[in-house]
């Protein structure tokens, strides 16, 4: 079950055949990035990568089934507040990898919440239910109160808005 920290999930969204994941971006020209240390998983030596998902193909069980922007994996990243990261990852041999993926929320902190985890050749069809169920959760909120206006202010004028008291 995907959870938000203190907050009690609704009922996910659906639509036919997929979830989408289109209100994690407040306004589609401006998006809410936070900076987030994404996780490498696996050997680096491997085949690893991380992906931040905004829909899911249920008529899919491998790793195509989730769409979505690659990011780069071990390093800070902007990435949208309230995303559903998806970091997949393996080690071992060459000939026998074992795989590893883990999905992700991110908070609006830049913190992220670990979701579940899957390994095995069947990872993809493990986390595509819970996936599916974090792109239909309601988001927390946004607490900018304790910011002073003139930031707030100075950040609308930034993106173009008239700022009037």
């Amino acid at each position: 079950m995907c959870v938000w920290p203190g907050i009690a999930p609704p009922a996910a969204r659906q639509e036919a055949g997929s979830a989408r994941r289109d209100h994690y971006i407040q306004d589609m020209d401006h998006p809410v990035l936070v900076p987030v240390e994404v996780p490498q998983t696996g050997d680096e030596r491997h085949k690893n990568w991380a992906k931040i998902v905004d829909n899911v193909d249920t008529d899919k069980s491998s790793g195509w089934a989730f769409e979505g922007e690659f990011i780069a994996t071990g390093g800070i990243q902007d990435v949208p507040s309230g995303s559903v990261l998806l970091v997949y990852g393996e080690r071992g041999s060459r000939a026998n990898p074992q795989i590893e993926a883990r999905v992700y929320t991110v908070n609006p902190d830049g913190t992220l919440t670990f979701q579940a985890d899957a390994k095995g050749k069947a990872w993809a069809r493990t986390l595509r239910d819970t996936v599916e169920e974090c792109l239909g959760l309601e988001l927390p909120a946004h607490d900018l109160s304790h910011l002073p206006d003139d930031m707030l202010a100075d950040e609308l004028r930034n993106r173009g808005w008239t700022v009037t008291r």
